[in-house]
């Protein structure tokens, strides 16, 4: 029985993950803060450990006798001070990999991000080796940068490594990316920048763990490398947020917005959140507005011939698995 250890554990993807490798019959450990997600692990079976990435001698106990870490833990937020984003995300994985290292860990399978390639420019089938702009879009895209160079730092001391960048991870117990589409459609403030005609791509969750687990098989030669992983199926913003809603029995409500008045509008709230707002996250970011106003495609070819990856969930299958849970779990909320 192989061993693992997923940090990030009580978060969405971790979550997911962890179970998958339970029920492929791994003995594995989830790692994370979430007291109440770990206990719900608990119950089904996956021994939870309540730890920060920061704190190095939990890290190291944790990453002790394992086979394979996979490391999903980070700060991502699309706002918040640089400390914060540095602390989980660049201390946090050198934590991780210096672990990893010290106890002879068979393989490093890092989870970072193509919020990388992102610079408000529009793109299409970007590649992993095209160039990375200058410095990152936000705090969150730059420390997950620096952090790239930990894990690939580590690779070149003789650590395994496989680096992944998914985009827009979606699916069943999703806190981020569709619900606060979501919320904010229900609240009118959806904007639709440029009548939706950037080309974006998402990634349903389960294809996202397809892909983890062929990540802690794949041959020595797929090692020391970064893969982009989407779902394969890029499409506009005006076909996407339909079918989401669609899927969710709820009306469509955007209002339509020319990129560049939705980007004096997200620079207004974002100094007025810096001057007066005591630094809390505004309704709308610069970011938030390049994401759904500028085409961001990838190309998924390495990962296909490398780790035999192939999107097994469509994105209107995932969409109906998110609508389905929405709708379940809406007591809840």
């Amino acid at each position: 029985m192989k061993r693992a250890l997923v940090t990030g554990g009580t978060g969405f993807l971790g979550q997911k993950l962890a179970l998958r490798l339970q029920a492929a019959g791994w003995q594995v450990a989830a790692l994370g803060r979430n007291e109440a997600i770990g206990r719900a692990l608990e119950a089904q079976g996956v021994p939870f450990v309540r730890a920060d990435l920061t704190d190095r001698q939990a890290v190291d106990l944790a990453c002790r006798g394992q086979d394979v870490v996979f490391h999903s833990g980070a700060l991502s937020s699309p706002w918040g001070p640089y400390e914060a984003f540095f602390q989980a995300n660049v201390l946090g994985t050198q934590h991780v990999a210096d672990a990893c290292l010290a106890h002879g860990v068979g393989r490093l399978v890092h989870v970072s991000t193509p919020s990388l390639y992102f610079d408000f420019r529009d793109r299409e089938d970007i590649l992993e080796t095209d160039p990375l702009p200058a410095k990152g879009v936000n705090a969150y895209a730059e420390t997950k940068r620096i952090a790239e160079g930990v894990v690939d730092a580590a690779h070149a001391r003789g650590l395994p490594t496989i680096t992944i960048r998914p985009r827009g991870i979606f699916g069943p117990g999703d806190t981020a990316i569709l619900p606060r589409l979501v919320r904010a459609n229900q609240a009118g403030r959806l904007p639709l920048f440029d009548d939706g005609r950037a080309r974006i791509d998402v990634t349903y969750v389960e294809n996202v763990v397809d892909a983890l687990l062929a990540c802690a098989t794949a041959p020595a030669a797929a090692l020391g490398a970064k893969y982009n992983l989407t779902n394969g199926e890029p499409m506009a913003v005006c076909e996407l947020l339909p079918r989401v809603f669609a899927a969710l029995d709820m009306p469509y409500r955007p209002r339509r917005v020319g990129y560049l008045q939705g980007l004096v509008t997200a620079q207004a709230l974002e100094w007025a959140a810096h001057a007066v707002g005591g630094g809390r996250e505004p309704l709308l970011t610069c970011y938030a507005v390049g994401l759904l106003a500028k085409h961001q495609t990838l190309d998924i070819t390495a990962a296909r011939q490398a780790l035999g990856y192939v999107p097994r969930v469509s994105v209107a299958d995932g969409l109906a698995a998110f609508a389905a849970w929405w709708k379940e779990t809406a007591h809840a909320r």
